[in-house]
């Protein structure tokens, strides 16, 4: 999944992203709520992590604005405010979670995971299709019933299949999907990775089918 961290603390936001990105995440970081911004504009994230206390400003202010403008993407602050008051406070502007600092980052994880959860409005992580049966949180994948291990970016592209079967993806939104902004990659990376892909799925009555000049798409055979 592609999150958004807004933090300005550099080795608690290093910290973060290390952890996310070893699950297997796409994690963009923005220190200031400028740069927040300037990211919300330009791609879609499945969650961010709202720091409230910034160098430009409050960050209750992108939350709202957020909400202002219809987004629907899951919001998790963080804060170092203890008080019920501000709890409740971010929480009514549209927060779908908080954590208190310091926090576990075990926590934070469970956090993340069940705040997806509720969103797609599922009480299990799993997702099923043919002969697939896959949890993107937790990266395991089962095809007829045998477990197939998957390197990070085979999890998370995956993942952006399942979301919406039969739908086209391109490569340069497969790219925008896998990569941060920090990474560069080139759009033949995801032909090398959507063939790794295709062998793990074998047999299992799903393929990733090929749209000449547009993309690819997985679906039932």
């Amino acid at each position: 999944m592609r999150f958004l961290l807004v933090e300005d603390n550099q080795s608690l936001a290093s910290a973060i992203l290390d952890r996310l990105r070893l699950d297997g995440h796409v994690v963009d970081h923005a220190a200031n709520i400028s740069l927040a911004e300037e990211f919300v504009i330009t791609t879609d994230y499945d969650l961010i992590l709202l720091d409230i206390m910034l160098p430009d400003g409050d960050g209750r202010s992108f939350l709202k604005m957020q909400r202002d403008h219809r987004s629907e993407t899951p919001v998790i602050v963080l804060t170092a405010r203890s008080e019920v008051s501000d709890r409740v406070g971010v929480l009514d502007l549209g927060a779908d979670d908080y954590l208190t600092k310091p926090f576990d980052f075990s926590e934070l994880e469970a956090r993340c995971r069940a705040v997806l959860r509720r969103r797609g409005g599922r009480s299990s992580n799993q997702k099923r299709i043919g002969g697939l049966t896959f949890d993107p949180l937790s990266g395991l994948l089962e095809v007829c019933g045998l477990e197939v291990p998957l390197r990070n970016k085979e999890l998370r592209l995956l993942e952006i299949f399942l979301a919406a079967p039969d739908q086209i993806f391109s490569k340069a939104r497969l790219v925008d999907r896998l990569f941060s902004y920090d990474e560069e990659v080139s759009e033949n990376a995801i032909e090398v990775y959507v063939g790794r892909l295709r062998k793990k799925i074998a047999g299992s009555g799903v393929e990733i089918q090929t749209v000449r000049g547009l993309g690819y798409r997985i679906r039932l055979q």
